[in-house]
């Protein structure tokens, strides 16, 4: 050992902060400061893109709806979950039917396993998926068709040309 060695406090016994509540704040942001002009931030996943789910409502169950949409499982998972996810997909559902009287048993099946999910006493996520009203989504089912419907003079026409025994088993 030199002289010089002897005076200088090593980097090791240097005395360390106290953590306490007061000075906890200052001690993480030097933290902080000092990993990045190391540039231990620098190049990771997702750098420059927003954070997905921020601004969201809160979901307890977020990992596991996220885990069943990532990977598109059906038919797993807590009735809860697995109501929410049907209940995002009705208006889709509902609109590849092509009877009033089949979106009507769909929305009476949706709306008993909501009431039944809700009855149970077996734990697990709560059930926060509300029935659907059957008259205001025929209603807007309705609307849908009519305004996906071509509005043209041609249609008539088409039906005209085809038979009527053809006529009446399309409908």
């Amino acid at each position: 050992m030199n002289a010089r060695d002897e005076h200088e406090p090593d980097a090791d016994a240097r005395p360390q902060p106290v953590l306490n509540a007061e000075n906890m704040p200052a001690i993480v942001e030097t933290a902080i400061q000092v990993a990045i002009r190391r540039g231990e931030f620098d190049d990771l996943p997702g750098a420059g893109k927003p954070i997905e789910g921020l601004g969201a409502q809160h979901d307890p169950d977020w990992w596991i709806r996220r885990k069943i949409e990532r990977e598109n499982l059906t038919g797993l998972g807590p009735p809860a979950l697995m109501l929410r996810v049907e209940d995002r997909g009705m208006q889709e559902q509902l609109d590849s039917l092509t009877r009033e009287e089949d979106v009507r048993a769909v929305l009476d099946d949706f709306n008993r396993r909501v009431v039944e999910a809700r009855r149970q006493l077996m734990g697990g996520p709560p059930v926060v998926t509300a029935p659907r009203d059957v008259d205001a989504e025929v209603a807007a089912w309705r609307e849908r068709r009519e305004a996906a419907r071509p509005h043209n003079a041609a249609a008539p026409e088409r039906a005209r040309c085809i038979p009527s025994f053809l006529r009446r088993r399309t409908r």
